[in-house]
């Protein structure tokens, strides 16, 4: 048993890549579908927009913005308790997601982007929580907000641009761009 554990130390010792390879491996099979320890995220294409502050992206992994909330264009839980929240009609909350999708869909589908990470990088729906930029350096979700197509929500520790969108909300709110009109 000694000479077991010695030669375990002994690898992890001299050969520390072994370790780290074997969390990495582990980790890629837990993380969520479509995520690849081997992937870049620095050139990578949005396959298709699904909704106002959500990607498809090639490898076929969801991305949600982070730090953005667009109204909601489907039937959901959610539609339902923005509708209560807001006092709106669901139908009025759905026709302002669907020119919150369009707008991001106009930006960014079939164009390349390159996403930054915050503290968490999954959600529960195992979806990459992300900052995405455009080619051009076109801060994605700061656009979206700044066009006004997105209200702010912020979920700790995921906070990095939580300042910048909320001044880029008002701004949006007070200019009545986008869905402020």
């Amino acid at each position: 048993m000694k000479k077991v554990l010695w030669a375990v130390f002994f690898i992890f010792s001299f050969f520390p890549s072994a370790l780290s390879g074997a969390e990495l491996d582990i980790s890629s099979r837990t993380r969520g579908e479509g995520w690849s320890k081997d992937y870049v995220y620095r050139d990578i294409l949005v396959r298709r927009v699904v909704d106002g502050d959500t990607l498809l992206l090639e490898n076929n992994q969801r991305v949600r913005l982070i730090g953005i909330d667009t109204p909601e264009m489907h039937d959901s839980d959610k539609l339902v308790r923005d509708a209560r929240r807001s006092g709106e009609e669901a139908e009025t909350i759905k026709r302002l997601g669907r020119q919150a999708y369009e707008f991001t869909r106009n930006l960014a589908e079939g164009k390349r982007v390159r996403l930054e990470f915050d503290a968490e990088r999954f959600d529960k729906y195992k979806r990459l929580l992300a900052y995405a930029y455009l080619s051009d350096g076109t801060f994605l979700n700061a656009e979206i907000i700044g066009q006004g197509y997105a209200s702010p929500m912020t979920y700790p520790p995921n906070v990095r641009h939580a300042d910048l969108f909320l001044k880029l909300y008002r701004q949006a709110r007070e200019e009545r761009r986008g869905l402020w009109k």
